[in-house]
């Protein structure tokens, strides 16, 4: 059994290609839902629905995220009603009053459907309408999740990382905003001055997510602030990672960050924008993937490959340099 701990693209990619190495009916993937937000009524939750759709065989694999050949009239629509009806683009938050009334697992991320910042495809609609329903038919986002991965025929075990609300909230010169309007709808371009996981005090992972970290763990090179840090808040997930074995591999090639803006979050919270500050968030990793132009020397063994994976062939081979280094500590 092995569990690969996933957010943003990272992970994602590295798990097109680990059918080759990792059996994927003994693969958990443990989803961050700290990006998650209520849109328009309707619970979005992208990190999860990126492995829904990669292992569905419907990811729009130029963009990672979405559903491929997607069509989009009712977003189009939405926004279009907005314009004519003279309201100003860009999020809408839901007032303070209703942030935590509702739904509990969208407290501190609602946001109206008028304008649509982010962009819904209607088949992707169609996913979070039926989570959303699931939850209000009195389901955990764990149950929803799970028949949505029946839906899709899913191999791998996709668990989402606690049932409890938790929002990344990114604290910037211009104010406080969810990570989803700083990256979507601002482009990631306010100055960061810190990172809140709300809700992460009273939150707790799942017993599936407890019982899979009990397993080896291999964390992708996903954004350890925003993709990783959610799950690392939630009580008790450190301490259970420093007792199992963990493999991360970097997203950085020295100080070189592949994508996403994983070295400003970094620095905003004191980790140099670099493989050695990702090291260093990680204290639980006892080894770790980097690439072979990334000559850090870390206190910790290393397997070096070629990190980049612009196809599954890349990923496959990403994917071995990790049983590689899972072996290698075990």
């Amino acid at each position: 059994m092995v569990t690969f701990l996933s957010g943003g693209t990272g992970t994602p990619k590295l798990l097109s290609g680990a059918d080759a190495v990792f059996d994927p009916g003994e693969t958990v993937v443990v989803g961050n839902t700290g990006d998650d937000v209520e849109l328009g009524g309707h619970l979005v939750c992208p990190d999860v629905d990126t492995v829904l759709y990669l292992r569905g065989d419907r990811l729009d694999r130029d963009l990672w995220w979405g559903i491929a050949d997607d069509t989009a009239t009712t977003h189009e629509e939405l926004v279009s009603l907005a314009e004519s009806a003279g309201f100003e683009p860009g999020p809408r938050y839901l007032p303070d009053e209703r942030q935590t009334a509702g739904r509990r697992i969208a407290r501190w991320r609602r946001f109206s459907g008028v304008g649509e910042f982010m962009h819904i495809g209607d088949a992707d609609r169609a996913v979070h309408l039926t989570r959303t329903s699931l939850l209000d038919e009195g389901r955990t986002l764990t149950e929803a999740t799970r028949t949505l991965a029946d839906a899709f025929d899913l191999t791998v075990d996709l668990l989402p990382m606690s049932d409890d609300p938790v929002a990344t909230i990114v604290h910037t010169e211009e104010g406080p905003m969810h990570f989803q309007e700083f990256w979507v709808a601002h482009g990631g371009e306010p100055a960061i001055e810190s990172v809140e996981f709300r809700g992460s005090d009273e939150a707790a992972a799942t017993p599936a997510v407890r019982d899979a970290l009990s397993e080896p763990v291999v964390v992708g090179p996903s954004n350890p602030i925003t993709s990783l840090g959610p799950m690392l808040a939630l009580d008790g997930v450190r301490e259970t990672l420093a007792e199992t074995t963990v493999v991360a591999v970097s997203p950085f090639v020295e100080d070189t960050v592949f994508s996403g803006p994983a070295d400003d979050l970094l620095e905003a919270e004191g980790y140099e924008a670099s493989t050695a500050g990702v090291a260093e968030a990680y204290p639980f990793a006892d080894a770790f993937v980097l690439d072979d132009a990334d000559g850090t020397e870390l206190d910790r063994p290393v397997v070096r490959t070629d990190t980049r994976m612009d196809d599954e062939d890349d990923a496959t081979r990403v994917a071995r340099a990790v049983r590689d280094a899972l072996e290698a500590v075990e």
